[in-house]
C-alpha cells in the first residue's frame, strides 16, 4: 500500500491536462520504481502519514512572524566582518547555483538560509557539524566552504532522495564542489538509519542544522536522538518553523533562548546563541 493519499494522486492525474498528465505520470512511475529499492518503502510511507497530519500551520505561522526579527542586525551584532564575508560568498555562489540547477531539468527544494550558515559556521569554528536534509546542497556547499577556511571541522549530512525523480541519489548534494568533500561524510538512507551510523563517529555535536522531515514527529526523533551528543553550547538551526508549532512548542517547554527569522517567505529558527 503505497498511503492514503494515493487513490487521491491517481484521481488528480486523470482529470488533469494532457502535458501536466505526463509529467505527473513520470513521477507516478518513479515513485513505484523506488517503493521496490531495499529501505525506501517505510520511509516513504513514513513521510506520507506526517503529510496528512493536522500541525496547526496556521497558529505556527502567526508566532513566528510575532517573533521574526533581522537576521543581519543579529549577525553584525556579533561580527559585522564575518557577516559582510557570508554576503560575499553568497553573492559569488548564487548564479553559479542557479545555473548549474537549470541544467538538470528537475525540481529540487529550496537552499535553506545558506549565508547564515556559512556565518555561523565561520563564527562558531566547529569540530562537528550535523545537517539533516541536503537535497540540491546549498547549505552543504555553505557549511563545507565555511569548514575550509576555517581549517577544521567535518560535515555530517543526512538526507533521503527525492523519490520521484529517477535514479534520485544523483542529485543529492550534487551543488558541492568536488575539493570541499574532503570533510563531508553523507548518508542518503533516511535519517533513522543515517543517524545510527552517524553517532557513534561524533564525539560532540556543536551545530545541528535541521531540514529535512518538517513534520513534528519527525524533528522530535532527530532531536532526542541526537541529544545527548549535542555540546553545552550547541548552536541549532531549524528550517521552516513556521510549518508547525514544534519549535515554539519545543524552545518554550525547554527554555531555550531562541531567535526567529524570516528567510524568502519562510522561517527559520535558531537556539543555543
Amino acid at each position: 500500500m503505497l498511503g492514503d493519499g494515493f487513490e487521491t494522486r491517481i484521481t488528480s492525474l486523470l482529470r488533469a491536462p494532457s502535458r501536466l498528465r505526463v509529467v505527473q505520470s513520470s513521477a507516478l512511475r518513479n515513485i513505484a520504481r523506488n517503493t521496490l529499492r531495499p529501505g525506501f518503502l517505510p520511509v516513504m510511507l513514513r513521510k506520507t502519514r506526517a503529510r496528512l497530519r493536522r500541525e496547526h500551520r496556521d497558529e505556527a505561522a502567526v508566532w513566528c512572524h510575532d517573533h521574526a526579527e533581522s537576521a543581519e542586525a543579529f549577525a553584525n551584532s556579533l561580527d559585522p566582518g564575518l557577516w559582510a564575508e557570508a554576503g560575499a560568498w553568497a553573492e559569488e555562489f548564487e548564479p553559479r547555483a542557479r545555473e548549474a540547477l537549470a541544467g538538470l531539468g528537475v525540481r529540487l527544494g529550496g537552499g535553506g538560509h545558506y549565508r547564515l550558515m556559512q556565518f555561523l559556521v565561520r563564527l562558531r569554528q566547529p569540530e562537528a557539524v550535523l545537517e539533516t536534509g541536503v537535497a540540491a546542497g546549498w547549505t552543504s556547499q555553505a557549511i563545507l566552504a565555511a569548514l575550509q577556511r576555517n581549517g577544521r571541522g567535518t560535515l555530517y549530512s543526512s538526507d533521503f532522495p527525492y523519490f520521484r525523480l529517477e535514479n534520485p541519489e544523483r542529485y543529492v548534494g550534487c551543488l558541492v564542489d568536488p575539493e570541499l568533500r574532503s570533510r563531508w561524510q553523507l548518508e542518503i538512507r533516511g535519517d533513522r538509519m543515517n543517524l545510527a551510523r552517524f553517532l557513534p563517529r561524533i564525539d560532540s555535536i556543536d551545530l545541528l542544522h535541521y531540514d529535512s522531515d518538517k513534520s513534528i514527529e519527525g524533528r522530535q526523533y532527530v532531536l532526542d536522538t541526537v541529544s545527548a551528543k549535542l555540546a553545552a553550547d550547541a548552536v541549532i538551526v531549524m528550517d521552516d518553523v513556521g510549518d508547525n508549532t514544534f519549535f515554539r512548542d519545543w524552545v518554550t517547554r525547554s527554555k531555550q533562548h531562541f531567535r526567529i527569522f524570516e528567510h524568502g517567505g519562510r522561517y527559520v529558527g535558531l537556539a543555543g546563541l
